[in-house]
């Protein structure tokens, strides 16, 4: 059973208190660029931690592409996971049980 992800705050922003909007965005922004298929999990809830410390609802409009885009990536990256855990087994091995 999949442990539920927790959300990943870097220990940088912990020590410097919350992020000014200009400077959460250029890391949101950074991290949409960065993520990787491995990191996506921990980049993304990274991101909705960045996200909520936004002052103003036009700051968070602002971060809404690179978040949505986030999302898809994740989403995405699942879904291609998923296809290639399922059976290896080929179309043609499974017609021969049947006779």
């Amino acid at each position: 059973m999949e442990k539920p992800a927790l959300g990943f705050v870097a220990l940088k922003s912990l020590k410097q208190g919350p992020p000014d909007a200009d400077a959460a965005l250029a890391e949101i922004r950074r991290i949409y660029f960065n993520t990787t298929r491995q990191t996506i999990d921990n980049d993304l809830a990274h991101a909705i931690e960045l996200l909520k410390s936004l002052p103003t609802e036009q700051a968070r409009e602002k971060a809404t592409v690179f978040m949505q885009g986030l999302s898809e990536m994740q989403r995405e990256w699942q879904a291609a996971g998923k296809k290639r855990t399922k059976s290896g087994r080929s179309r043609k091995n499974v017609d021969k049980g049947k006779t």
